[in-house]
C-alpha cells in the first residue's frame, strides 16, 4: 500500500481535502494517507522525505514558513520524491496581485473568529432541527431541505452547517401531515428527489444493515413511487426548487444550494 504524506505546520486539513478531492477522480485502491501535522523543524521534514523515498509515496504539503517550504523543496529534489506545494502558489498569487505580504502564521484556518462560531452554531442547529424533530426550526432556518427518506437530507444539512448555513430538514411521508410552518417564512426551501431504482437500492442496503427482510414495504417499488409522487406534489405546492440527487455527491448538491443563497442575498 503506497502512502501519501500530508505535511503541514498546522493541522493539515487543507492539504488532505485537496488530496481526497483528487483521489475521487481515480478508481484505484491501496492508498494510505499519513498526516504529519504541526511540523516545526527542518529535521522533521528530512525524516518525512526519507520515509517517502523508501516507501515510494509522494508528499502534499501546506507549509507557511518559508524556511520549511525551502527545506521541503530541497530534500524532495535530493531524494527524488514528488512533493506538491498545495498552498504556496496561491499565496504567491496574492503577493503578486495585491502587493502584500502573508502573515506566515500556521493554523489561521482554525482561528476562533466569527466564522468559526457561526459554523458551530449552524452545526448545533442542524442537529437540533434534524428530521423534523422540532418544526420551529422550519421558521428559523436559512435553508429547509425536504424529501422522502434516504435522499441524503441529514448529511447535506450537516455539510451545509460546516459551511455556516443554518439548515433544518423535514422528511415527507404520505401518512404524516406536513406542518404549517413549512409554508411560512421567507427562507429557501429545497426539495430533494431521486430516481426510484436508485432509492430502492439504498433502502434495501439500509434494511440489510438493520437485519430486516429485503421484501419490507419500505423498499418496495410501489411504496417508493407513492412517496416520490406525494413529495413532488408538496414541492409543486411550495413552488420550491428541486434537485435530483441520484448521481450527485453531497458537495455538489451543497454547492448548488450555496449559489442559490448567494444570488438571493
Amino acid at each position: 500500500m503506497q502512502p501519501i504524506y500530508i505535511c503541514s505546520d498546522a493541522v493539515g486539513e487543507t492539504a488532505e481535502a485537496v488530496v481526497k478531492a483528487a483521489m475521487r477522480q481515480f478508481a484505484f485502491e491501496g492508498v494510505k494517507l499519513i498526516r504529519c501535522g504541526h511540523i516545526k523543524t527542518e529535521d522533521e521534514i528530512v525524516h518525512i522525505v526519507g520515509e517517502a523515498a523508501r516507501s515510494g509515496g509522494f508528499i502534499a504539503y501546506t507549509l507557511v514558513q518559508p524556511e520549511l517550504r525551502e527545506t521541503m523543496r530541497e530534500e524532495s529534489l535530493l531524494r527524488g520524491v514528488r512533493a506538491i506545494d498545495v498552498l504556496g502558489p496561491m499565496m504567491q498569487a496574492f503577493i503578486d496581485t495585491f502587493n502584500d505580504s502573508p502573515k506566515r502564521q500556521p493554523g489561521l484556518l482554525h482561528t476562533l473568529d466569527d466564522d468559526y462560531y457561526r459554523r458551530i452554531e449552524a452545526i448545533e442547529f442542524a442537529v437540533k432541527y434534524d428530521d423534523g424533530k422540532d418544526t420551529k426550526g422550519l421558521l428559523l432556518a436559512e435553508v429547509v431541505v425536504i424529501g422522502v427518506s434516504r435522499t441524503s437530507k441529514t448529511p447535506l444539512s450537516i455539510y451545509l452547517a460546516h459551511k455556516g448555513v443554518r439548515v433544518a430538514n423535514l422528511p415527507l411521508v404520505p401518512e404524516v401531515k406536513v406542518p404549517e410552518e413549512l409554508f411560512k417564512g421567507e427562507r429557501l426551501v429545497v426539495g430533494l428527489t431521486m430516481k426510484p431504482e436508485k432509492l430502492s437500492g439504498i433502502r434495501t442496503e439500509r434494511l440489510k444493515a438493520m437485519g430486516l427482510p429485503f421484501s419490507a414495504k419500505y423498499a418496495s417499488a410501489e411504496r417508493i413511487h407513492a412517496e416520490l409522487s406525494y413529495a413532488e406534489s408538496i414541492m409543486k405546492s411550495l413552488g420550491c426548487p428541486v434537485i435530483d440527487v441520484t448521481e450527485k455527491a453531497i458537495e455538489e448538491t451543497a454547492g448548488i444550494i450555496i449559489s442559490w443563497l448567494q444570488n438571493t442575498n
